[in-house]
């Protein structure tokens, strides 16, 4: 049974978090955080790594001690050291670090300061008052975390990172596929719509008839429990605790299967309201004119019975697409073909673990013109940000580098603090010698909104201010935005030819793909970018394309994907 890189990378996660509870040593803590993000970036399944011989001691972050540990996750499904710490730790605190908002720092202060144990005890201290009381919370965040109890309470659904999900899926369909006999394998749902998160899977197959694919499903290896088991549909837990319906769809209904079941179904009601009007019915077996089907094959025969256009799945969100759809203005949305570099990356000059000559022959290999090398500033201690001094020395480095490049130029840039009452991280003179400044918020998240607001709208007016990186601050599933006018923000953005990014890394993708829909309504350009810390995450700009086809975002919409030229007299045209 295979372990997945994001299972081992969700253990050591897990571990950093209870040993922060304890207060352990930061530095330790910070050594597992490392290796699960370097794990869960790796190309290469790391117990096919082990399985190779090879040695993963020699894995960026990673060392003999934490080598064995992974070795033993991939040998058992578990780690022991994990479990010892599991039962030094209440359930409850365990249990508490999944509510939004409440990280290990948070649990431990409630756990030291109030006694919490269980769920059931914040529930009681946050309705009785006691949870605003403490540094650092204050009454939103106890009214957050007892909606998230009674939501959770109620049988919330258990939502799936998308990129977690795709690790999972992909493997799954390339068994299901490579059996003869199989046609077409598809997932519908969230998950083709390219949410953030994704519950359920939906998959869809079509086979020539007598095909065991339910016994091939049912056999997977990473099957944990079988729910049903059935001729057309069939229902698993996979052991990561995905749920998964594989259903078979006869080949003259797959369009219609496809559409009804990828959703969504604020999408989907308007459609069949549609059909209703022209006396037709449409369902997941095709489109019906009393007992005689017209249309299934393909969702291109559903639109066209009711007179729309095909409609991508990404759009699907009943947010003005059959409008649209209606009046022949469907936006034609970006690509990953249309893009044309990368504005934000990390090298090992701070936090990254590429070199600057291994990042710009990756981003060559993707057929990139340029990619922007945008390391942190010196207020990022923890990441050891560059100061004037330092980054005056790597930009002396891209220009010796960029001599002997071809094909492909590296941009000067960093990702600069925006500081508490809006000024910079570093000086004027040397930002003018940058061919890019992206601004950041990396502390000060509980500014009210309107202080937050007025704080990067300062930082706005600075002649050199670029791009505005992941502009909420928020991590999916683990640190909300923070408070700030958006609405505002965008208006100052295109008061000043300021950029917003939509950050590809899929904890953050931020901006969410509504946010991505007010920008290009307010006609504020984005920059879709991975934040890239190695070569590997270059990959991660595929999340990014996805948020912003979801926002609706064209081409024109997207500043990477003019070309070299282009994009120079645009990041010149402020100074």
């Amino acid at each position: 049974m295979p372990v997945h890189n994001s299972e081992i990378a969700e253990m050591f996660n897990q571990l950093a978090d209870l040993l922060e509870i304890e207060s352990a040593n930061q530095y330790r803590v910070r050594a597992y955080r490392t290796a699960a993000r370097n794990i869960s970036t790796l190309p290469q399944s790391v117990a096919e790594m082990l399985e190779q011989g090879e040695d993963l001691s020699s894995l960026p972050g990673i060392g003999k001690d934490l080598a064995g540990k992974i070795a033993e996750i991939v040998e058992t499904g578990s780690l022991s050291q994990l479990e010892e710490q599991k039962g030094r730790i209440p359930d409850g605190l365990l249990e508490a670090m999944k509510l939004e908002g409440l990280g290990p720092k948070r649990v431990s202060i409630l756990h030291g300061e109030l006694g919490i144990t269980s769920i059931e005890g914040l529930k009681k201290a946050a309705e009785k008052g006691k949870v605003r009381e403490l540094e650092g919370f204050g009454a939103k965040t106890e009214q957050k975390i007892l909606r998230d109890i009674e939501r959770r309470g109620a049988g919330g659904e258990k939502r799936t990172k998308l990129s977690v999900a795709e690790e999972v899926v992909k493997p799954l369909l390339e068994y299901l596929d490579d059996s003869d006999g199989v046609k077409s394998v598809d997932v519908a749902g969230s998950y083709r719509r390219r949410q953030e998160t994704v519950g359920d899977l939906d998959i869809l197959v079509t086979c020539t008839k007598g095909h065991n694919i339910m016994d091939r499903f049912v056999d997977y290896e990473d099957v944990d429990r079988v729910v049903s088991k059935g001729n057309t549909r069939s229902t698993v837990f996979l052991r990561t605790g995905l749920q998964v319906d594989l259903r078979v769809i006869p080949q003259g209904s797959y369009g219609a299967a496809l559409h009804y079941f990828t959703g969504s179904k604020a999408h989907s009601i308007p459609v069949r309201k549609m059909a209703v009007k022209k006396g037709l019915k449409i369902n997941e077996y095709g489109v019906f004119r009393g007992k005689k089907r017209v249309a299934g094959k393909s969702e291109e025969e559903i639109y066209a019975q009711v007179d729309l256009p095909y409609i991508e799945p990404e759009l699907r969100e009943n947010r003005g697409e059959i409008e649209a759809a209606r009046k022949g203005e469907l936006p034609t949305l970006v690509d990953l073909k249309d893009i044309h570099g990368d504005l934000h990356a990390h090298t090992k000059a701070t936090d990254g673990r590429s070199s600057l000559q291994e990042m710009a022959q990756a981003a060559k290999e993707k057929g990139y013109a340029y990619l922007a090398i945008t390391e942190h500033s010196k207020h990022v201690t923890v990441a050891q940000g560059l100061d004037a001094q330092r980054l005056a020395q790597q930009m002396k480095e891209i220009d010796r580098l960029n001599e002997d490049l071809s094909g492909i130029v590296l941009l000067k840039g960093i990702e600069l603090d925006i500081l508490e009452d809006g000024s910079l991280d570093l000086p004027h003179d040397v930002l003018k010698e940058l061919d890019l400044v992206v601004l950041a918020v990396h502390y000060k998240f509980k500014l009210s909104e309107k202080k937050q607001t007025e704080r990067i709208l300062r930082a706005m007016d600075n002649p050199y201010f670029t791009i505005l990186a992941h502009p909420t601050g928020r991590m999916i599933g683990e640190r909300e935005p923070y408070q700030v006018d958006l609405e505002r923000l965008m208006r100052g953005a295109k008061d000043c030819g300021c950029v917003l990014e939509l950050n590809a890394q899929p904890e953050r993708l931020d901006l969410a793909d509504v946010y991505c829909k007010m920008a290009k309504e307010t006609g504020v350009r984005i920059a879709v970018s991975t934040d890239a810390h190695s070569v590997r995450e270059l990959g991660f700009m595929r999340f990014g394309v996805w948020q912003a086809r979801r926002g609706w975002l064209e081409a024109a919409d997207v500043i990477n994907t003019l070309n070299r030229e282009e994009l120079h007299k645009l990041l010149h045209a402020k100074k």
